[in-house]
């Protein structure tokens, strides 16, 4: 009973990590806003090109995410 306690268990939060890799597509005309203890990489432009940030950044809750349609220039 106890090895099968333990394997439920192990099996139960790999699958609660496994959420973090999800893409949820929002549609072009919606923009999205940060939720509580948002942590990602982000680009950022540094000299003309788009360069992604080596750690992840915390992002305070409430900030904007647009598609870049919203964004002008390249």
């Amino acid at each position: 009973m106890q090895t099968w306690t333990l394997t439920a268990c192990a099996v139960l939060a790999l699958a609660s990590t496994s959420g973090c890799g999800r893409t949820v597509l929002v549609e072009e005309g919606s923009p999205m806003r940060t939720g509580p203890q948002a942590c990602i990489r982000v680009y950022t432009r540094i000299d003309g090109e788009w360069v992604l940030s080596p750690d992840r950044v915390a992002l305070p809750e409430g900030w904007y995410l647009v598609p870049p349609s919203f964004v002008g220039g390249k």
